[in-house]
């Protein structure tokens, strides 16, 4: 016996079906028969797309959230230790001849 490998489908794909199942101008089985899926899975992805889309519109535009690991501050301190550990190194005799 073989064993059948599950279809994946991109997000582009799946978009397409559901949109055209929004549209409704065909019925489910003929989208499904046109798309080679299955029936009930043009039902889930038309629901889970009509599920989602509000939320499509909820975010702001503007400038994103400050990274707080990238902050001026810490970079100016990250700088100033690597520089005093680079002098201290160019002082030690012992290091250097290694």
């Amino acid at each position: 016996m073989s064993e059948k490998s599950r279809k994946s489908f991109t997000s582009q794909h799946k978009a397409k079906v559901a949109l055209e199942a929004i549209r409704g101008t065909k019925t489910l089985n003929e989208i499904a028969q046109e798309f080679a899926v299955h029936p009930n899975q043009v039902g889930d992805w038309k629901r889970l797309f009509l599920s989602q889309a509000p939320g499509i519109f909820d975010s702001k535009r503007g400038p994103k959230p400050d990274d707080p690991s990238a902050s001026p501050e810490r970079l100016y301190s990250e700088i100033g230790r690597l520089k005093m550990e680079l002098d201290w190194l160019k002082k030690s005799p012992g290091l250097a001849s290694r």
